[in-house]
């Protein structure tokens, strides 16, 4: 693959995605709006500067959901080369997962999602975002990185 030829950015990105699972195993997803629309996904986002994975998980949860996630264990790395060949957008993407949280689901970035649904993990609404997809792959197969099918 010739990165430069995708023209977006020759800088690998660090995100964040959160699998957020209920007690009868079901787990969020948003429709987005805008980036990576029309795609389901995970929420998540952009790891600042100086952030540590689990404070940047809590952060996006509550600016996406307003539900206040706790004690979110860094379960896997995904490597997003389907979004680097469709979007020339590199990232990488740490995956947490929380069974813990609380407050009410809110949609708080209209701008940015449609909707959050709580959805079965082996049953993922479609079409779903590369990230998001690799991130439930590897939890449901208990693994912390799949390798990129060419």
């Amino acid at each position: 693959m010739n990165i430069s030829a995708l023209g977006k950015s020759n800088t690998v990105r660090v995100g964040i995605g959160v699998i957020i699972e209920k007690g009868d195993g079901k787990i969020l997803v948003g429709k987005r709006k805008g980036s990576h629309a029309p795609f389901y996904s995970i929420p998540g986002g952009h790891l600042d500067p100086g952030e540590t994975f689990e404070k940047c998980a809590v952060r996006e949860v509550r600016e996406e959901t307003d539900l206040l996630i706790r004690n979110p264990k860094v379960i896997a790395v995904t490597n997003n080369l389907e979004t680097c060949r469709n979007e020339g957008l590199h990232y990488i993407s740490v995956v947490l997962l929380a069974k813990e949280f609380s407050g009410k689901l809110k949609l708080m970035e209209p701008k940015k999602c449609e909707e959050w649904i709580w959805t079965d993990q082996n049953n993922l609404p479609l079409p779903h975002f590369d990230a998001s997809k690799r991130s439930i792959a590897c939890y449901l197969g208990n693994t912390f990185y799949q390798e990129f099918e060419y």
